[in-house]
């Protein structure tokens, strides 16, 4: 038995006609014939009631109707997840990003990434920076979502900026500077800063130096591996951190924001990965809203 046969098999059966399932199929009516012959000579079972007119499915030809249908959706999927696997977006994608930075982001890409390519599952992890570097190089991430890294984090990989965002100072909402437009960096030298952990984000901590090289730097109180932990600290008065103006979607009226001034760059956001298979581009550039 091959697939022809129950394609053949369908045919007359949907169309309860020989020379009807044959002009659909595109194949001579004799063909046909003989091929339904043969499928029930194999199978040993009458499948159609034959009259001068039509064919009539028997009781044993509609059970194995239903069967063939499937028979033929099941290969039919396996034709299209292999072919999705091999142009790279089928099985799942790791995405590794950072909460802080994504909140606008993840969401918009997910939602674009998921109706473009339902059959793709997309992992999320949650993870600090050199984590998530050293899941790309081994292979373990396909593509993650942070600030943009140095360049000598970058060698080797592909980045695609995504959104800028403005720094400001994250403070707590009894705080004496809370009620200020602006606040310089002057004048949060002399407050305890809430920092992120120097072994996992070490890039925040190279942005400290370069935004206090022209003033005095403030001691670092306490470092953390999350903005969640980081929020409470700030919420409960320990300290302020330096935290882009996305962060407000997460923290909400616990911390109050205000915004640097001078201002400083902006921080950059986007997306690095190794190697660009279909479904990393297609992420990408959902992630970036095109």
């Amino acid at each position: 038995m091959e697939l022809r046969h129950l394609r053949y098999f369908i045919a007359v059966a949907e169309q309860e006609n020989v020379s009807r399932a044959a002009l659909k199929l595109h194949v001579s009516q004799p063909g046909i014939s003989r091929q339904i012959h043969d499928l029930e000579e194999e199978i040993g079972v009458q499948l159609f009631e034959r009259s001068a007119k039509a064919l009539k499915l028997t009781e044993a030809g509609r059970k194995f109707l239903d069967e063939a249908r499937a028979v033929l959706q099941r290969v039919d999927d396996a034709v299209k997840n292999a072919r999705a696997v091999a142009n790279g977006v089928g099985g799942e994608l790791h995405v590794g990003y950072a909460p802080s930075l994504t909140i606008q982001i993840l969401p918009r890409a997910l939602r674009a990434f998921q109706e473009k390519f339902p059959r793709t599952r997309v992992s999320l992890h949650d993870l600090s920076t050199e984590e998530m570097f050293s899941g790309l190089r081994s292979g373990k991430l396909h593509v993650v979502l942070t600030i943009r890294a140095p360049r000598r984090m970058l060698r080797g990989l592909s980045f695609r900026e995504l959104a800028r965002y403005p720094i400001c100072a994250a403070l707590a909402p009894k705080h004496p500077l809370a009620k200020s437009k602006t606040v310089s960096l002057e004048q949060l030298s002399g407050e305890p800063l809430i920092a992120y952990s120097r072994e996992e984000y070490p890039e925040s901590h190279e942005l400290f130096a370069e935004l206090f090289a022209g003033t005095r730097m403030p001691r670092i109180a306490e470092e953390h591996d999350g903005i969640i932990s980081i929020i409470a600290a700030v919420e409960s008065g320990r300290g302020f951190a330096l935290v882009p103006e996305c962060v407000q979607g997460m923290a909400g009226p616990r911390v109050k924001l205000v915004p640097l001034d001078p201002a400083p760059e902006p921080l950059t956001v986007g997306a690095t990965w190794k190697e660009e298979t279909t479904a990393v581009k297609e992420f990408v550039a959902a992630a970036a809203g095109n």
